[in-house]
């Protein structure tokens, strides 16, 4: 199952935090942004090398301290059909260095088309008899508030494939109080119910360390709820947004963690990509200065939540 992988790779390297790829091109040094335009025009196929690039040189410096990365479809669409090459180009890079790769797409719908986002991120793509996947990720996030019609697509494609899916819970942003957190009669919040679903949805993928191929998004911005959703999911793996530039801190973000440091995996985006601004550091070590922040959160998260053990269930 994709996530005793995903589990068994944070062991390996004591680090339980994926690097998001989520690079504006304000981000990005100066200097790979005019030698992409200088080739390819300021155009979005300027903007996509440029992101290329930048994605690979953040890839070389992490592959070998974090586990994961996770890039958002968003910025990447935001290029067109130029900025997805990049998204897949960057997908099989990450792969190719060793990486489990989590797209963050928050996709959603029913049926047939939830069909097509399943072969088209996590799947493959039939083609006059022959198969080829079309991006070939290792998990997918997904909106399940359109109900059971909107993930039983995936969950086959994630048992044939050996991958898995997020499902949105309680996200991380501010507003989310407005509607996963109405209660139904009887007291239950929009989000147990959506955490129930999860545990149930997830009996069709089991994980050999106790956890199903489908996990939960829930953001370290709201740790009580977190706490509450640990004790309730027994079986469902955590990704855990809002550290760093959102306000979460591994504080916020342990409850995420079992008594074995497992069951969760930190996500943090622009502290990491932006910390050679930060730094103000030269635009030639930015590589190296979202390494040295990705190590710091790997250290300031395993401080509080401890070693990180394996344990077969």
């Amino acid at each position: 199952m994709a996530f005793d992988r995903l589990i068994e790779k944070i062991c390996e390297l004591q680090n339980p935090t994926v690097a998001g790829l989520d690079p504006k091109l304000d981000y990005i040094p100066g200097s790979i942004c005019e030698k992409a335009y200088a080739e390819h025009g300021k155009t979005l196929e300027g903007a996509a090398a440029a992101v290329l690039e930048f994605n690979k040189g953040i890839i070389d410096a992490l592959c070998d301290i974090v586990p994961a990365v996770k890039p958002q479809c968003a910025y990447y669409e935001l290029y067109g059909w130029q900025g997805m090459k990049t998204l897949h180009d960057t997908i099989q890079y990450a792969k190719s260095k060793g990486l489990f790769v989590i797209v963050d797409g928050k996709r959603n719908d029913i049926g047939s088309t939830m069909q097509a986002y399943a072969a088209a991120y996590l799947g493959k793509t039939g083609v006059a008899g022959e198969k080829s996947a079309a991006f070939g990720a290792d998990a997918l996030t997904v909106n399940g508030y359109p109900g059971s019609d909107g993930v039983l697509p995936l969950l086959d494609v994630c048992r044939e494939e050996d991958k898995g899916i997020f499902i949105l819970d309680k996200t991380s942003n501010r507003s989310s109080d407005e509607l996963q957190d109405q209660s139904f009669e009887g007291g239950e919040t929009l989000y147990e119910a959506m955490g129930r679903f999860c545990e149930e949805w997830g009996k069709s993928l089991p994980g050999k360390y106790g956890y199903s191929g489908v996990g939960a998004v829930v953001g370290a911005t709201w740790p009580e709820q977190l706490t509450q959703l640990r004790v309730m999911l027994p079986h469902t793996f955590f990704l855990v947004p809002g550290y760093g530039a959102q306000g979460g801190d591994a504080d916020s973000a342990a409850p995420a963690f079992d008594s074995n440091g497992n069951g969760a995996i930190v996500n943090a985006s622009r502290s990491i990509l932006c910390a050679w601004k930060k730094e103000d550091a030269p635009q030639e070590k930015y590589a190296e200065c979202a390494r040295k922040e990705a190590e710091r959160m790997r250290d300031e998260i395993i401080k509080r939540v401890g070693k990180i053990r394996l344990e077969k269930v």
